[in-house]
């Protein structure tokens, strides 16, 4: 989760929301990390957990990331939920809930649906507060 938020305060800096992600392998070895780069790249799907995704799966030369961990700073959007799904992740662990956005714990709860074919194990709240101070600072300086 240490480099997940070190992602998540690279975006910071850089304008986006501090979101950041990173996949391990099943040794616990980095496969991809990354944050938000919605606004860089000017698309809504630049999520960090779906370039982290889709790094992992390139970097690793497969489609399906069976025995990944994917480690993000907040809940997964339903976006990235149904993603993390797509891609069989064997494991999320997400920092700060998402009341509001999420799709894991709040929301559509993605992983309880009937037409869910893959549901990883979740775990939240790691480095929950850390991850949430990030964003309460970043919307802050906007306002």
């Amino acid at each position: 989760m240490q480099i997940a938020l070190e992602e998540a305060r690279a975006a910071a800096a850089r304008g986006e929301v501090p979101v950041g992600a990173v996949v391990t392998d099943a040794a616990g070895l980095v496969l991809s990390r990354a944050g938000n780069e919605v606004e860089a790249r000017r698309d809504p799907s630049a999520h960090a957990e779906m370039l982290a995704l889709r790094a992992a799966a390139a970097t690793t030369g497969e489609k399906l990331l069976r025995d990944a961990t994917l480690w993000v700073t907040l809940e997964p959007c339903a976006m990235c939920a149904q993603a993390i799904a797509f891609f069989r992740v064997k494991r999320l662990v997400f920092g700060a809930y998402d009341p509001k956005g999420g799709g894991v714990e709040h929301g559509p709860r993605i992983y309880t649906q009937p037409t869910c074919h893959h549901a990883p194990e979740v775990i939240g709240g790691v480095r929950e507060r850390d991850a949430a101070a990030l964003l309460r600072q970043f919307f802050a300086g906007l306002r």
